[in-house]
């Protein structure tokens, strides 16, 4: 009668193991795709030359700086007509942050590739395409004394 217990005990611990794992790869998932839902949405973005999505996807404050960046990175990039071809993201830096890998091509046929870190911020996703932005002020500074 124990041996049967201790099977039955075995056998119950596995299963809830398996299911738990289970419900932790849906989570990755969900968070790839709303990943890669920004990424469409920075696709979107660039074709329509919308620096007010690209500020939202980017998730920098909607200010002077930004959109300075914005219409630079507008300029660069955008309208072009792309489409995506590919976009692989990996959450290689835990789950709330990782890389995305783009592939796109232009309306004129021209392949595009891209890559960028994805970070989730207060459960939604965004892309760091803004590398122009202040230190933030609650650091300390770093002293040589």
């Amino acid at each position: 009668m124990d041996r049967r217990y201790l099977v039955s005990v075995a056998l119950a611990a596995t299963l809830l193991s398996a299911c738990s794992s289970g419900g932790d790869s849906d989570n990755a998932v969900d968070s790839k795709e709303e990943a890669r839902n920004a990424v469409e949405s920075y696709v979107k973005a660039l074709n329509a030359r919308d620096a007010d999505q690209l500020i939202e996807v980017g998730g920098v404050p909607d200010d002077s700086r930004a959109r300075r960046e914005a219409r630079k990175i507008l300029a660069d990039k955008g309208g072009r007509g792309l489409s995506i071809t590919g976009v692989q993201i990996d959450l290689d830096m835990g789950p709330d942050a990782g890389s995305a890998k783009l592939a796109a091509e232009e309306k004129s046929g021209k392949s595009m590739h891209d890559s960028f870190s994805v970070v989730r911020e207060d459960g939604s996703w965004h892309l760091a395409i803004f590398t122009d932005r202040p230190a933030p002020s609650d650091k300390s500074t770093s002293s040589t004394e």
